[in-house]
């Protein structure tokens, strides 16, 4: 009877030792067996997990294509790529460079006597001019011509000069600068749904679908 008595006593201390996990290393035989507890205590909220609605799941299952801008500099793209990523979308990017304007103009004529003598020169000499636009604050003036860079703006001012053509100046009118395109090639309904409704100022003008053809060519760059 005693021997039984201590083998019961052993018996229970063990599968005490046991049930708290203690022996897990040695039998191979983890106390909580199949019921991997640890991963019912990691869900994060599991009573707000519902089923999605005929509409919504028919929306996740569509595909388009969307584009965004063009976004005028690097720093509207970093921000409208900041505000895409908040919405769980990344796009990619197509940029071009525009060149910038840069023009050979009078100085400012506000003497309207003054204004249409040099006009009458420039009609008599035969040369091409506009009224200059852009610069309110060096208005009223003419641009005699236009260029894609500084340099060939700085080569015709010393032309004009050679010519004893005085009064004349180089103004940026416009500097170049790159311009981006963000494309969403196959982004679900769902999303696009949220993209659209943005009232995040990043994304200011709006996403409109792709022209023909959809995706972004395959020069673009993914960032």
């Amino acid at each position: 009877m005693r021997i039984l008595v201590v083998v019961l006593l052993v018996a229970n201390a063990v599968f005490f030792i046991w049930s708290r996990g203690w022996l897990d290393a040695v039998t191979g035989l983890p106390a909580d067996g199949g019921r991997e507890p640890q991963r019912v205590a990691a869900q994060q909220h599991p009573e707000r997990i519902q089923p999605l609605a005929a509409s919504a799941a028919a929306a996740l299952a569509q595909r388009v294509c969307l584009e965004l801008g063009p976004l005028e500099g690097d720093a509207a793209l970093a921000a409208a790529q900041t505000a895409l990523r908040s919405l769980g979308a990344e796009a990619q990017v197509r940029s071009t460079e525009q060149a910038g304007v840069w023009v050979v103009a009078t100085i400012k004529l506000a003497d309207p006597e003054f204004r249409a003598r040099k006009e009458a020169t420039y009609k008599q000499l035969r040369l091409n001019f506009e009224p200059l636009e852009g610069l309110p604050a060096e208005q009223p003036a003419f641009v005699l011509g236009r260029h894609a860079s500084q340099a060939e703006a700085d080569a015709q001012l010393a032309a004009f000069d050679k010519r004893g053509l005085k009064g004349l100046r180089v103004l940026a009118l416009q500097s170049a600068q790159r311009r981006h395109t963000l494309v969403l090639p196959q982004v679900d309904g769902l999303t696009a749904g949220k993209l659209k409704a943005s009232k995040d100022a990043a994304l200011a003008g709006g996403f409109h679908a792709c022209p023909a053809g959809g995706a972004a060519p395959a020069s673009a760059a993914s960032r």
